[in-house]
């Protein structure tokens, strides 16, 4: 079969987040993303420079895409606690099962390890945060910050799930979350 000679950024940094999120970040390599693409290596070299920028600009590329899946199910959602409950559920969509998630946190390690990812996560933190305050904002009662205490809760909830995922992880998520909204706003 006869290489391509042309593949765009997007299809080339997909292509390279798959290989990570199917055989772990080290699968990454020039020659594995030519046999994936179809490009050559000598192309990729070229266009990446490194095997670190390549993987960095892999996961750059994957925090673009969260970031608008992020702004889309806000903009969806109604600014009401259900709302947030109901954001964080479609955002945990998109973890699959445990095999998928755990493959994921061995891909969230390449984000702790390079400043430049941490920032692109400080960033999404706050704008989904943010995002989770706007639901509680006539909420009355309602914490400060309970953008951010959510957004832990989800993110504890996703992980204990992970030692028992007996369901879908959006249910537990679901139930798991409006649990926690009810105890912290209690209805009047």
């Amino acid at each position: 079969m006869p290489r391509r000679k042309t593949l765009s950024d997007d299809d080339v940094l997909a292509a390279a987040l798959a290989l990570m999120h199917g055989k772990g970040p080290e699968a990454l390599t020039f020659a594995a993303l030519a046999a994936a693409t179809g490009l050559s290596g000598a192309t990729l070299v070229q266009r990446f420079g490194s095997k670190a920028a390549l993987r960095q600009a892999a996961l750059i590329h994957a925090w673009d895409g969260l970031d608008r899946r992020t702004a889309a199910l806000a903009r969806a959602m109604p600014r009401t606690p259900a709302g947030a409950v109901r954001l964080l559920v479609g955002l945990s969509q998109d973890y699959g099962g445990i095999e998928k998630y755990a493959e994921g946190l061995l891909v969230l390690r390449e984000d702790f390890r390079d400043p430049v990812l941490r920032a692109r996560g400080a960033a999404w933190r706050s704008a989904l945060c943010g995002a989770l305050d706007a639901c509680f904002a006539e909420v009355p009662g309602a914490p400060r910050g309970v953008g951010l205490m959510l957004a832990s809760q989800w993110q504890g909830a996703l992980l204990w799930w992970g030692f028992e995922p007996r369901e879908p992880v959006a249910r537990h998520v679901g139930r798991t979350l409006r649990a926690f909204v009810a105890a912290l706003v209690p209805p009047r």
